[in-house]
């Protein structure tokens, strides 16, 4: 069954552009990365997959149930975590918990007494008292809490110290591992390849990639990186060329022979080719958009 289903889903604000045009499926049980900086469309995909804003055009399914005429029922299966959470102030981090299960029906006491301590959660402070960082826990927990199928997290690592990322992520891969489906939103590309199988890149809220994350890093890009050389060959397929002292590095894709011949006739003291980074590849894509 696939999790989570989309097909030319559209959002306008106005004339302004949310997402355009997003066809993508995530089957049930994956650990799926969408990948793009601020602005891109992330936030505005996910909102719109919660039913919190209505498409403008396109449809979308969770579960095989249309995200419009079945969202509540959609939102019983899904936790979800917003970029920037907010809370009462006033109130004691415990009842928020118990607040938040609540308006589900549920119990999930000992749930949360679980994940705060996994996280180091003060169930008994004040949410005025809290810093960023702890504000963040209090809305993972309020995601965890009931065990859902889908886990729809936007940028949730964001005021985590290292410590508790990796602690957040080791309960998220014993989640995923139980079978529940995670959708990560990200701009941190290392927590994307350590940590998701598959993944979209979305650039001015278009998809303009969705591939597995280990067939992201084997696209037929190289990233080459020469010894002696003042300047790049004159061949297509290369790009965001850098030079750093003798250290010239560059992009390409094309035939590798005809990059071999090219740098036989530069006066070069040593080549490097290897498969380049998730990063530089989400630039590349970013690059080929822009263009």
């Amino acid at each position: 069954m696939k999790a989570i289903e989309t097909h030319t889903l559209t959002k306008y604000y106005g004339e302004v552009r949310g997402i355009d045009s997003v066809s993508l499926s995530v089957r049930e049980g994956e650990f799926f990365g969408f990948i793009g900086p601020n602005g891109a469309g992330k936030s505005t995909l996910i909102r719109t997959l919660l039913g919190l804003i209505s498409p403008t055009s396109g449809t979308a399914e969770i579960f095989g149930r249309d995200i419009v005429e079945c969202r509540i029922d959609n939102l019983r299966e899904i936790g979800y975590l917003p970029a920037e959470a907010d809370f009462w102030s006033g109130m004691k981090v415990r009842d928020v918990l118990r607040f938040s299960a609540k308006m589900r029906g549920l119990n999930c006491d000992s749930e949360a007494e679980e994940l705060a301590k996994r996280l180091d959660l003060d169930m008994d402070r004040r949410v005025s008292e809290l810093s960023l960082g702890n504000k963040k826990k209090v809305g993972i927990v309020c995601a965890l809490q009931h065990r859902p199928r889908l886990y729809i997290l936007d940028e949730p690592t964001s005021g985590l110290d290292p410590l508790i990322q990796q602690e957040f992520f080791a309960i998220l891969k014993e989640r995923n591992d139980e079978g529940a489906t995670v959708f990560l939103s990200s701009h941190v590309l290392s927590e994307i390849k350590k940590y998701c199988r598959s993944a979209g890149i979305i650039r001015g809220g278009r998809l303009v990639l969705l591939d597995t994350v280990e067939n992201l890093a084997h696209t037929g890009v190289k990233k080459v990186s020469v010894k002696g050389a003042s300047a790049a060959p004159q061949i297509l397929g290369i790009e965001d060329v850098r030079i750093d002292s003798d250290q010239l590095t560059f992009l390409y894709s094309g035939e590798v022979k005809e990059l071999l011949r090219a740098l036989s006739e530069l006066e070069v003291s040593d080549v490097n080719i290897s498969d380049p980074e998730l990063d530089e590849i989400f630039m590349n894509y970013y690059v080929r958009e822009a263009e």
